[in-house]
């Protein structure tokens, strides 16, 4: 295929996965598993992914989309400002407190809602309320990845250029200062770990790795911190050498073993996620630097869906147009659930903005 083509992209399975309270986590192949219900961390990313399509093309289905995937999220949100994530099919949350990375992944999903000024207002000022709620309870993280995804969320929220007038919410200033913790304390991170060659925050690579460089990236617009800059740059080089491989494809660090420091890079499996977020880490960083290499690498990130991967298998379903749940040794997870597909939505829609 021709990179610079992009296929047709079909929404049907992702409506298909939801229903009136949101989006369901899995499928069993390409039918939706109500057994295992919804969780927050999928309904934010829906959340997200009916933003950005919302802003190609404001239609009511969308606009519908956004309303229950909002609503969810805002359901899930408890007084203190924490989320809780898993709600099985009969609308009960089954934990009091999700994971932080699900608080981050909210918050995510929270700050780019308020910061789309094309969405009715009444939905940004509920975003700006649930900002608002989240605060002291971003201050607490300890998870990088939490700090990650919240310092996405908020950065979004503060590169606004139209703050919702809501009486006793967050004002930006507010924002700015999370955006300054956060981004500070993954800056300490990463100092504390880092020795040449190793130019990372952890003693290893696990899942979701890119949303740290991708992070830093954001939060270092908001704050005009050069120094964050170079670290994203820094940090971003180093995951792009160990996963854009000599042939030219993305090979995302395997989810079955992951790396340690001073290890190798487990094979499989390859998961949808790590596609899409390290693609908006290259897109972060050639917004911020203008390196052409990395609009290249957001290319090669894409292309990995349609089969320019280590398998050579195309990850989108002809029959149901969902996305395949990963790589695997033999060959492709055959399931289809609610990660994969909007890890796939999300990448294109950033493909069709450059």
């Amino acid at each position: 295929m021709n990179p610079q083509v992009k296929p047709h992209l079909d929404l049907e399975y992702w409506r298909r996965l939801t229903d009136d309270t949101g989006i369901f986590q899995h499928a069993k192949f390409a039918v939706p598993d109500r057994s295992r219900g919804y969780t927050t961390d999928d309904n934010a990313r829906a959340l997200v992914a009916a933003v950005m399509w919302y802003r190609r093309e404001p239609t009511p289905e969308c606009l519908s989309l956004i309303y229950t995937y909002l609503a969810f999220v805002y359901h899930a949100q408890n007084d203190d400002g924490s989320f809780k994530n898993f709600m099985d099919y009969d609308r009960h949350f089954i934990e009091a407190v999700g994971s932080e990375d699900s608080f981050g992944r909210a918050l995510w999903a929270v700050g780019y809602t308020l910061s789309e000024r094309s969405l009715p207002k009444h939905l940004r000022y509920t975003a700006s309320v649930m900002l608002s709620r989240s605060l002291i309870y971003a201050h607490g993280l300890r998870s990088p990845r939490a700090k990650g995804y919240a310092l996405i969320g908020l950065s979004q929220a503060a590169l606004s250029t139209e703050w919702p007038p809501v009486a006793g919410m967050a004002t930006k200033r507010d924002v700015e200062a999370a955006v300054d913790a956060l981004g500070n304390a993954l800056v300490t991170q990463y100092q504390s770990y880092r020795q040449s060659p190793w130019h990372w925050f952890e003693d290893s690579l696990t899942y979701g790795n890119a949303v740290l460089p991708w992070s830093l990236f954001k939060a270092s617009e908001v704050l005009g911190r050069s120094d964050w800059t170079e670290i994203a740059r820094e940090s971003l080089a180093f995951l792009a050498g160990l996963t854009l491989s000599p042939e030219g494809y993305f090979k995302p660090i395997g989810c079955h073993g992951w790396m340690v420091r001073g290890g190798t890079a487990a094979l499989y499996d390859e998961q949808p996620i790590e596609a899409a977020e390290m693609l908006m880490a290259f897109q972060a960083a050639y917004q911020s630097l203008g390196n052409e290499q990395d609009h290249d690498s957001m290319e090669t990130c894409y292309q990995w869906y349609l089969g320019r991967n280590s398998q050579a298998l195309s990850l989108i379903d002809p029959d149901s147009f969902g996305c395949f749940d990963g790589i695997e040794r033999n060959g492709l997870n055959l399931n289809q659930g609610a990660e994969s597909i909007l890890s796939y939505v999300i990448a294109h829609l950033a493909m069709a903005d450059e």
